[in-house]
């Protein structure tokens, strides 16, 4: 084959493998085989520059750099939407529509995720990408054609024919993934780190030199059009079938996108949203939501500032930026001592947040923040709060970086690093902060679910020595008219809490094994380890070897599992629970064999049981339940709700039930 032909048919095989890969999610080879045909081409264009043509799959490798961004003027305003900020807001949107439109019934609306990044326009004619620009300020962009040739998820020539000028928009994001790295790469460097994964996206849209642009590694998603002109032909007729043809021309477009029939079922997939927020490989700051038909869109038109036709709900931000005011240590139920940062208290994702973690002093000396930094500070997917990083630009002078403690700070033994590991911890089991946090622990819904112990109460109960361990939570009854006398305790909050203790003695197996909070056996560790020994006697007695022949227990956790059962204040203390009458619940043998060799796993919201009595309903029938989706999954039950695990799912051919699918599959009697 001659170089002309490779190339060209280089050409389509790269093309196609992206689109497989960022459009479609299901790509046919290994990256390095990708690489393999991307290099080779490069390489036969270098050595015949006479075949390089502008949409060369070689052209996202970045071109020379430029001197400056030219402007570009949008032929069709690039304009802003309404914004809501509530379910009120997106009624009286609703409302206005309805009126505008002389409907009485629901409107069809299409929801999209709103991303958090930065919005581009790109302008094919007959098929081939010519212009890239920037949003700007709606009316006048840039022009950041050689960066835009750069995204995954743009082609650089359309799938299928198109004569005429066609212009897609949506918006780059740099996935969350790419942005740790590479801030990690940053930080090693000492440079200042990004806040977000926004400001990195549009820092990189607007690079001079288009290979910096090829770093960062971003993605680009289609979410509409611009300008068409396409002669007799149409798009389609809806904004889903514009998104769907967008898709068929070779842009990325996300699967949760969604047509809802009535401000209802928009309001529910604004919920929906929120809560698979954190679970994205992107951020997001809102839904948009558009009338769905084009035709009901040109009736309602346009004001000054945007179009009448659509909304953004938006979300409360996931960061913010506040003063550190100190960093403290604290010490955990395993006796790991992390930083905590303290913080001027400030609104995140709709919580005031005062403290924020930041993992461990390796990350604090990475990150490099220091005691009155103003820091970025984020609350992604309703998580832990944690501090991102340090504003350099405002950081005053004579700051110093915090020090690593050397003593605990609670009992004052000397802090250590066990195995090599990055964590410190304090090695005395006495530590009164490590059995205050164990008891929390233990007393959790998670575990043994006692119902009444707040941090105050177990804090006071330590201090005058009722509570000292883990089993004199079952002598507090000999307390009770002790505890009746303590501050703001009355006699019938006493006898709830003590009759609360008295229910727990007999917990499943597996919530007392997760209560006694060893390191690394988390819910599902301790179920798998219950229904695999059944006993607590059992357990007591096996070695390294049979905890490693049990479910989701790896050489880490079996090592961990081994050490603790050996120590001889542990067998103790678990003698200690038999005398005080706490006997845990014996794992039930399997009833039956339905899902017996197979794993299943739960996602969404559940009609009919919680997830945990769906997972010990498939234990109790032979299976196994898992927490993510793997190749080795063999159904996913899917509520409303269902987020990332569903895609996954999808995109690996696991069988995907709904929750009545799998109620059929159940034995009668089962339930």
């Amino acid at each position: 084959m001659d170089a002309k032909a490779r190339v060209s048919q280089l050409r389509d095989e790269v093309e196609r493998h992206a689109y497989l890969y960022y459009v479609l999610d299901s790509p046919e080879i290994s990256d390095s085989e990708y690489d393999k045909l991307f290099r080779e081409l490069q390489d036969l264009e270098a050595e015949h520059p006479e075949l390089w043509t502008p949409d060369s799959p070689s052209n996202r490798v970045g071109g020379k750099p430029v001197q400056g961004f030219t402007q570009h003027r949008h032929a069709v305003p690039m304009l802003s939407l309404d914004n809501a900020f509530n379910h009120e807001e997106l009624r009286a949107f609703d409302d206005r529509a309805k009126r505008l439109l002389g409907v009485e019934g629901p409107i069809e609306y299409f929801a999209e995720l709103k991303f958090d990044g930065a919005s581009i326009s790109l302008t094919y004619v007959d098929g081939v990408l010519q212009l890239g620009a920037t949003r700007g300020d709606g009316t006048t962009g840039e022009n950041v054609t050689q960066n835009a040739k750069t995204l995954r998820g743009v082609p650089l020539r359309l799938r299928e024919s198109l004569p005429g000028e066609l212009e897609a928009r949506g918006e780059v994001v740099m996935l969350r993934s790419v942005f740790e790295e590479l801030n990690r790469i940053r930080a090693s460097r000492s440079e200042q780190l990004f806040a977000n994964p926004r400001n990195a996206a549009a820092g990189g849209l607007r690079q001079l030199d288009s290979k910096l642009t090829a770093q960062r590694k971003l993605n680009f998603f289609a979410y509409g059009v611009g300008l068409v002109r396409i002669g007799e032909r149409t798009l389609a007729d809806t904004q889903a079938g514009i998104l769907q043809t967008l898709k068929r021309l070779g842009f990325a477009v996300r699967d949760e996108p969604r047509v809802l029939h009535g401000i209802d079922e928009v309001i529910e997939y604004v919920g929906h949203a929120g809560s698979i927020r954190g679970s994205l490989p992107f951020g997001i700051d809102g839904v948009v939501v558009k009338v769905n038909s084009l035709a009901q869109q040109e009736d309602l038109g346009f004001t000054a500032r945007g179009p009448r036709w659509a909304i953004a709900f938006k979300f409360p931000a996931e960061q913010a930026f506040t003063k550190l005011n100190r960093v403290f240590p604290q010490v955990g139920r395993t006796g790991n001592v992390t930083p905590v940062a303290d913080l001027e208290p400030v609104s995140v994702a709709g919580v005031i947040v005062a403290r924020a973690t930041l993992h461990n002093y390796q990350e604090v000396r990475r990150k490099d923040v220091r005691e009155g930094d103003v820091v970025i500070v984020q609350r992604a997917g309703n998580v832990i709060p944690e501090v991102v990083g340090p504003v350099l630009d405002k950081r005053a002078e004579g700051l110093t970086p915090p020090e690593e403690p050397t003593h605990c700070p609670e009992c004052n033994a000397e802090l250590v690093h066990v195995g090599g590991e990055i964590a410190l911890r304090c090695p005395n089991k006495a530590c009164p902060a490590q059995i205050e946090a164990k008891i929390a622990h233990f007393v959790s819904r998670k575990a043994m679910d006692i119902d009444g112990f707040g941090p105050k109460l177990i804090r006071r109960l330590l201090e005058v020595g009722y509570l000292t361990d883990l089993p004199s939570l079952y002598r507090l009854k000999d307390r009770r008219d002790a505890m009746v006398e303590m501050d703001r305790l009355g006699d019938q909050s006493v006898a709830k809490i003590l009759e609360n203790i008295e229910l727990s003695k007999h917990r499943p197996l597996d919530k007392f094994l997760f209560g006694l909070g060893i390191r690394f056996l988390g819910e599902r560790g301790a179920q798998e380890l219950a229904a695999h020994f059944r006993t607590l006697e059992q357990i007591r007695s096996v070695d390294y070897d049979h905890f490693l022949e049990v479910n989701d227990v790896g050489p880490r956790t079996a090592r961990e599992l081994q050490e603790w059962f050996e120590e001889e204040a542990n067998q103790q203390m678990l003698d200690d629970f038999r005398v005080v009458g706490v006997v845990p619940t014996e794992a039930a043998a399997p009833e039956g064999d339905t899902f017996a060799g197979s794993t299943l796993v739960f996602t969404g919201k559940l009609e009919k049981f919680t997830r945990e009595d769906a997972e010990q309903l498939v234990m109790k029938l032979g299976g196994k339940a898992a927490g993510s989706v793997s190749k080795a999954t063999t159904y996913l039950v899917a509520g409303p709700g269902a987020g990332s695990k569903l895609a996954k799912a999808e995109s690996l051919g696991v069988p995907v039930l709904t929750e009545d699918e799998f109620l059929r599959m159940l034995p009668e009697g089962s339930l």
